[in-house]
């Protein structure tokens, strides 16, 4: 089964991002769509045989990804399928934003910087036109297409990989050369906060196993290995993790951003960024124990072993 790259142009820091097709039986198959914008629109109608379209695969619903999913709903009879959790986020959208505003308040965030989150997540940079009509990988994956999925959270709740025996669509679990920062978020069947460090040590096993396929990523050409690629993420991670100093314990999030940036940081998004990137690091030095463990699973952990007890020993000095 052959699969082909398609690179779309985004307005986004992250750059160009790539959706991938193959033909299943005659079917055409697209996994993710691209951002909203015009430029993205005319490549897929000059590239892909729209008329031949039949399913579309999301692997997160991040405007890159799914951006044109409900232009494509209007403009195709393609099947759209989302995530379980992605289904969740849009069926509660005013909720499930209400509950991360709640989050953030008890990090420290005031009433000021969650007016400018609101009013940056509701202009449609962040969250395009919702599709109206789809079905979710894990419950309703058609069986004849053949196409095996990973649930691999970590990334944001609800990253899924599909895969064959020779290639795997990753989106952005596997970004060799950019270091991600685990999303924030409230656990949408919990309510509570989604614990992205507990996930995303479990993904690094199932990414492993992934060993051998060609990596389809979203924001590079290629991935020449996972285990460099898993390796250089932990070790950003790591060093990330040492430079929390005194703020390793520090539950309010703003707080901290504040003293390591001075007021820096502006646009609220990029702050909620960063604060993802805090909690992240803040969990792994409460609990240094799962990322060692998953590590030694899948063979990697002798490689990282220095930076692992230069960053879990700065944590503890600071206790």
């Amino acid at each position: 089964m052959t699969i082909v790259q398609h690179t779309l142009n985004t307005p986004y820091m992250v750059g160009p991002v790539h959706c991938y097709s193959t033909d299943v039986g005659g079917e055409l198959v697209l996994f993710d769509t691209g951002p909203p914008t015009k430029s993205a629109k005319k490549y897929l109608q000059e590239n892909l045989d729209l008329r031949r379209l039949r399913y579309i695969f999301i692997t997160h619903c991040h405007i890159d990804h799914y951006g044109l999913a409900r232009w494509l709903e209007e403009n195709t009879d393609a099947r759209l399928f989302l995530p379980y959790r992605d289904g969740l986020k849009i069926l509660s959208h005013a909720d499930r934003l209400q509950d991360m505003y709640g989050l953030l308040e008890s990090l420290g965030f005031g009433g000021s910087y969650l007016d400018g989150l609101h009013r940056s997540l509701a202009d449609n940079r962040i969250f395009p036109p919702f599709p109206q009509k789809f079905g979710i990988v894990e419950d309703d994956m058609p069986g004849h297409l053949d196409i095996p999925f990973l649930a691999c959270p970590g990334h944001s709740q609800s990253d899924i990989v599909y895969y064959t025996d020779d290639w795997a669509v990753t989106g952005d679990t596997l970004l060799r050369g950019v270091f991600q920062s685990p999303l924030l978020d409230t656990d949408l069947e919990t309510g509570e906060r989604f614990a992205n460090y507990k996930a995303y040590c479990s993904t690094l096993v199932k990414l492993a196993s992934l060993r051998g396929r060609c990596i389809c990523p979203s924001h590079r050409e290629k991935v020449d290995s996972i285990d460099e690629t898993i390796v250089f993420y932990v070790t950003k991670m790591l060093g990330r993790a040492r430079q929390l100093g005194e703020h390793a314990d520090n539950t309010n999030v703003a707080e901290v951003i504040e003293r390591l940036f001075g007021g820096s940081l502006t646009e609220p998004f990029h702050v909620y960024l960063k604060a993802s990137e805090i909690v992240f690091m803040q969990d792994f030095l409460r609990q240094p124990q799962l990322l060692q463990r998953s590590l030694e699973q899948v063979g990697l952990f002798a490689r990282l072993e220095e930076s692992f007890t230069k960053a879990v020993s700065c944590g503890e000095l600071r206790r």
